[in-house]
């Protein structure tokens, strides 16, 4: 692992959209007058005619995605998460979901760790509101590898899809020559036998550090890499929770109805199993750096070290 290299998976997300382009004649992006924040500016360079800025108009956005899919092309749209989960709710549900549509949605700028913009931008519920509609996939990588595998994936899927990227630059994870994406399959990053740390996201890094943490004080945790929250990895997740008897959850969302509810409605109906959710927990955000916020609302390595002890 390299803990050098960082990249926000929202530029990964660019990249990515730019380099499957020109493998890809029938993929198109929308975006809603974020071109440069949702680095889909790179697609635009590269491909013109094949970008649509839809103006500061995210329902019309998705409806006009909707139109594109309805004629076979395959649209990314793209804005932030609060935007696209949040004001686009409605048109998501019944003009791409009810048809089930293959549009995919770029959502960046996700979690609290937006940032100085604050509280109206920190989308921590994205997660629970598309987990509601019935054939979303959602995707939420770790790094900048999975982001740019989980776009591929997005689009060679038939259906909606929600992609959630993040404006913070995170280290490298999945530099293992063996790494491989599949929607639906969990990574386990860690062996242990004492506890379970299932994270998403910009959390992976953390769990990671928060697990090597432990170690030094006897405990070792199983580390699992959760990038599609549906359909959630049963398997791993029961697994898991044979293995080791406790799970914690770690996500950059809301514990209300995110990664924490998805895997507790698993192990509720399969294997009841302790488990701790660590998220948001049923607040707002606030205004601040991204860096000094992930730490006050205890989603760091130390924070989530400290919060699985106290549940040991």
């Amino acid at each position: 692992m390299s803990e050098v290299k960082k990249i926000a998976t929202r530029e990964s997300y660019g990249n990515a959209l730019a380099e499957l382009g020109k493998k890809y004649k029938d993929l198109v992006v929308l975006d809603a007058d974020l071109a440069g924040a949702t680095k889909t500016g790179t697609f635009l360079k590269e491909f013109p005619d094949r970008h649509i800025d839809c103006g500061i108009a995210e329902c019309n956005m998705m409806g006009i995605a909707a139109g594109l899919a309805a004629t076979g092309k395959v649209p990314f749209a793209s804005t932030f998460a609060m935007f696209a989960s949040g004001r686009a709710y409605e048109q998501i549900r019944n003009s791409i979901g009810y048809p089930h549509l293959n549009v995919k949605i770029g959502a960046t700028h996700a979690g609290i760790s937006v940032g100085e913009d604050g509280a109206t931008h920190q989308c921590n519920e994205d997660l629970a509101l598309m987990r509601t509609i019935p054939g979303m996939v959602i995707l939420n990588p770790a790094d900048d590898i999975e982001a740019k595998a989980a776009v591929e994936a997005a689009y060679l899927h038939k259906g909606p899809v929600y992609l959630r990227f993040g404006r913070l630059a995170v280290p490298i994870i999945n530099d293992n020559p063996d790494y491989k994406f599949k929607i639906g399959k969990g990574i386990i990053l860690r062996e242990g036998n004492d506890i379970t740390i299932a994270a998403t996201g910009l959390c992976v890094w953390e769990a990671i550090k928060a697990a090597e943490m432990l170690e030094k004080d006897g405990i070792n945790a199983r580390v699992v890499n959760i990038h599609t929250i549906k359909p959630i990895d049963k398997e791993l997740i029961i697994e898991s929770a044979k293995k080791t008897g406790k799970i914690v959850a770690v996500e950059e969302h809301s514990i209300i109805g995110g990664l924490g509810s998805a895997i507790a409605e698993v192990l509720a109906e399969d294997l009841p199993t302790p488990i701790l959710r660590i998220g948001i927990e049923d607040v707002f955000g606030e205004s601040g750096p991204a860096i000094e916020l992930i730490a006050k609302y205890g989603l760091d390595a130390d924070g989530i070290y400290k919060k699985i002890k106290k549940f040991m």
